[in-house]
């Protein structure tokens, strides 16, 4: 699945509608006044003061490995700052991953704008948590991770649960975590017996969460999270997410330092940016 096919964006589609509705005529006057890409997250600060961070998705675009075909990846360098985020939510589908990405950081930092400035209606924002803060694990219960995601996978390993692993890049897991994992043709199979699904956020850049969540039980615990889902909730929610573990910019311009400097959640939490969890009341 490629990041322009609209079918399978539908979170996303939703989530800019809501924030849409949410800004009314305001949006047109929202732009980017800084943008940074950085080798983990790349990240926005609006001309309101709002930030927003997105996985950088370098791994998705094989032509960025010189400058000449690079530029193909990112033909506005050195022109995004001073962009209309009007402009950027309406595009973000028309081009490649980078510019889903940056669509993301935008659609995060504008969702900050909407919880300041209205709060939350119909769920709870918790900060400096985890999803699974106090979770109870079902007995004899199945998980599945999408993702390298290592905390959760040193959780489930430290309390010898049962759990699968689905990540493309093997790579980035280690010996012990390759025995959990499993190949992409039995990954439907895979999530449709879990109990609990834990799900990067990076898969709204890939077009794979929505068709992971349609495979999901209807009595599994789903958690969405890292950077790139901290947006407005309610999409997720109706597509039977229980949680969306995110990440709130609190001092944007730190934050952006930080990640251009390849930054990562260790440098930045509790400093510039706060963990956040987004539940249903």
């Amino acid at each position: 699945m490629t990041p322009n096919s609209d079918k399978n964006s539908g979170i996303l589609q939703e989530t800019i509608q809501s924030i849409k509705n949410k800004l009314g005529t305001r949006l047109d006057g929202i732009a980017i006044e800084k943008i940074v890409i950085g080798v983990f997250f790349m990240g926005v600060k609006l001309n309101n003061g709002h930030g927003g961070l997105c996985f950088t998705p370098i791994k998705t675009i094989p032509e960025a490995v010189c400058c000449p075909s690079s530029a193909k990846a990112m033909p506005n360098s050195g022109k995004i700052a001073g962009t209309p985020v009007s402009k950027i939510l309406d595009r973000m589908f028309s081009g490649n991953a980078m510019k889903r990405s940056i669509g993301i950081a935008v659609m995060n930092a504008l969702s900050n704008t909407i919880w300041e400035e209205q709060g939350s209606n119909g769920y709870i924002i918790q900060k400096n948590v985890d999803p699974l803060d106090n979770y109870v694990y079902p007995e004899g219960g199945k998980a599945v991770v999408v993702g390298a995601l290592v905390p959760y996978l040193k959780m489930l390993k430290n309390e010898n649960r049962d759990f699968s692993i689905l990540e493309k890049d093997i790579a980035t897991l280690k010996p012990d975590e390759l025995l959990h994992h499993v190949p992409e043709e039995r990954s439907h199979e895979k999530v449709a017996e879990a109990d609990l699904l834990i799900i990067t956020g990076t898969t709204l850049i890939n077009d794979t969460l929505e068709g992971l969540l349609d495979a999901a039980k209807p009595t599994a615990d789903i958690i969405v999270v890292g950077p790139t889902a901290s947006m407005l909730p309610e999409a997720f929610f109706d597509r039977g997410v229980t949680s969306v573990g995110g990440v709130m910019a609190t001092d944007p311009d730190r934050l952006l330092d930080v990640i251009g400097e390849a930054g990562s959640g260790y440098h930045f939490f509790g400093k510039s940016a706060d963990k956040v969890v987004i539940k249903k009341v």
